[in-house]
This record gives C-alpha cells, sequence and structure tokens, in this order.
C-alpha cells in the first residue's frame, strides 16, 4: 500500500492534524476555543496587568462622615417626627413623675391633626404661665444634645398637661367635682390618689367656662399641684392654650426603663353624649355664614334673568 501523499500548503486537515492546529492557537492566545480570538488577540498572547485594588478608607476617615449623617438625621427626626421631653414637675403625677422622659408625636400635626380631650400635649408656654420658676442652666454638651433633640431641651419654656376641653366645649368645676364636659361628669382614675377632682378654691378651682374654636382647656392630673388653665385665667387667652402653641402629643414614657409606658386617651372621654354640644356650637358659628349664603342665592338668579332679558331686547 503506497503512503499517503502529503497535505498541500492549505489544503484542510483532519482527525489529529486538527487537533494539533488548535492546541497550537490555544497556547500562542490566538483562539478562545469559541471561534473568536483569544485575550492576546493574536498580537503575542500577553493578558493586561491586574487592576490594582482599591484601597479601603479607614475607619477614622469614615467617622467624621458618618457622625455628620447621624446628625442631620436627629435634626430630621426632632424636627418632624418625634422629640424627647422631660418631666419637670408633679403637676402631672402619678401619670408622669418628675425626671421621666416622654416621646412626642411631632408628625401627625402636620397633616392637620388637632389635639383631643383626653390626650397628654406638650406646648410652649402661651402667656408666661412659668413666670418665677426656676430654671437649670444647661452645659455646653447639654445644649448641644437638646438641640439634635437626642436629651430634652432645657431652654425651651414648655409645658405639659392633659387636654380636658376643645374648641366648643364647656368645662366646668362646681365644689370638689367631678369635672364636667358639655354636662357630663369624666369618671378620672388618672388623677393623683388622694386629689379631688375640682379644686375648692378662689383662685380658679371653681369655674365654668366656653372653650373657644382654636384652643385647647388643659388641666394636670395632679390637681391641688398644677398651674394650669384654671390659674391662668387672666392671661391674654383667658386661660385657653392656642392650638398653634401645641407641639405634639406625649405617646410614650421612654425613660426611666422601669417607669416605660404608653399614654393613651382614657375611656372616660369616649362616653355617648360629650360631642353633641361641642357639635352644635360649630354649627351655630357657621350658621350665620350659611344664612347669608342662602339668602343670596335667589338675589343672584334674579340679577341675572334681568342682564338675559336686557340683551334679548
Amino acid at each position: 500500500m503506497e503512503a499517503a501523499a502529503p497535505a498541500e500548503a492549505g489544503a484542510p486537515t483532519s482527525g489529529n492534524d486538527s487537533a494539533a492546529i488548535e492546541d497550537s492557537a490555544v497556547t500562542d492566545g490566538r483562539y478562545d476555543g469559541n471561534g473568536g480570538e483569544g485575550i492576546g488577540g493574536g498580537h503575542g498572547g500577553t493578558p493586561p496587568p491586574p487592576r490594582p485594588a482599591k484601597k479601603q478608607r479607614s475607619f477614622w476617615k469614615e467617622l467624621p462622615i458618618l457622625i455628620g449623617i447621624a446628625l442631620v438625621l436627629a435634626l430630621l427626626i426632632k424636627t418632624f417626627l418625634v422629640q424627647a421631653f422631660s418631666i419637670p414637675s408633679a403637676s402631672m403625677q402619678n401619670t408622669l413623675t418628675e425626671g421621666d422622659r416622654v416621646l412626642v408625636d411631632k408628625l401627625t400635626p402636620w397633616f392637620g391633626s388637632q389635639p383631643e380631650r383626653g390626650e397628654v400635649v406638650v406646648f410652649h408656654d402661651p402667656d408666661n404661665w412659668l413666670a418665677g420658676e426656676p430654671v437649670q442652666d444647661p452645659n455646653a454638651l447639654q445644649t448641644f444634645l437638646g438641640w439634635i433633640g437626642l436629651m430634652p431641651s432645657s431652654e425651651e419654656k414648655d409645658l405639659i398637661k392633659r387636654v380636658i376641653g376643645v374648641g366648643g366645649d364647656t368645662v366646668e368645676c362646681q365644689g370638689t367635682g367631678p369635672l364636667k364636659v358639655n354636662g357630663k361628669a369624666l369618671n378620672e382614675p388618672y388623677v393623683y390618689p388622694g386629689n379631688t377632682p375640682c379644686s375648692m378654691d378662689e383662685q380658679g378651682g371653681q369655674f365654668k367656662v366656653k372653650v373657644p374654636e382654636g384652643h385647647i382647656w388643659v388641666m394636670g392630673d395632679h390637681r391641688q399641684n398644677s398651674r394650669d388653665s384654671r390659674y391662668n385665667t387672666s392671661d391674654r387667652h383667658n386661660g385657653m392654650v392656642p392650638v398653634d402653641e401645641v407641639i405634639g402629643r406625649a405617646i410614650v414614657v421612654a425613660w426611666p426603663i422601669n417607669r416605660w409606658d404608653t399614654l393613651p386617651v382614657p375611656e372616660t372621654f369616649d362616653q355617648a353624649g360629650l360631642n353633641d354640644q361641642a357639635a352644635a356650637a360649630r354649627v351655630l358659628s357657621v350658621a350665620p355664614q350659611g344664612a347669608a349664603l342662602v339668602a343670596a342665592v335667589p338675589l343672584v338668579l334674579w340679577r341675572r334673568r334681568r342682564i338675559e332679558a336686557a340683551l334679548t331686547r
């Protein structure tokens, strides 16, 4: 049998010769096994040098950035969400005691929420209610932490009381009680043990007031140890607190841990008929405007008909 003739230049090959060509192409970087060029792109097969690994920033360089972010978040939370306040006196015992820290909801007022009966609210001093009260000078750290909302601010003149009446309500105290709202007697289990719901004194303990719209009437739970709306009726708001002065509702006692508790609205403010008088007062307050509007309708229609008749002549 004759030996096979050597393959001509450029002639196709098969079998082991094809495998040898593929092996050679792979080793010199001209073939990637998938029909394309290898890493070297047919120019020597030398791969590019690896990129140097990005050096991680040290913790101490990142720390100022983290602190800045934390401060911005704290300011946003204090301004729009919640803020901590310290209880400076015993006027809300035993619901709140001196030294308690409460968290106040500042978000819902942004959506038009109004204070409601039974809520414990924090509000700015409406007209020098805190005159003569001692004020503790904070140190630099307390001032800074108070400014960002991580500690209660000792510079702000704020008070905390329970909302008893809202706009349109009639609130009254006769004798030692009970306290009445719109003629309904309140059962007040939150009043300090040993206190009477109403005080027998001539400085403001006996009263009957009508709360104007846009205001609230507030009282402390420690009835015989609270200078609240009752004892400020000679101020420019007649003892009322403008709703615009309300910072927010206290929702939880956050500190100390053994005092942790929520601050819900007592059930006595949900009794039937409590809203009837206030609702009637709101209707009466808008009645003159409504009557004027109704009376104006026939006049407008009569004038419109006269104009149309004149145009058709």
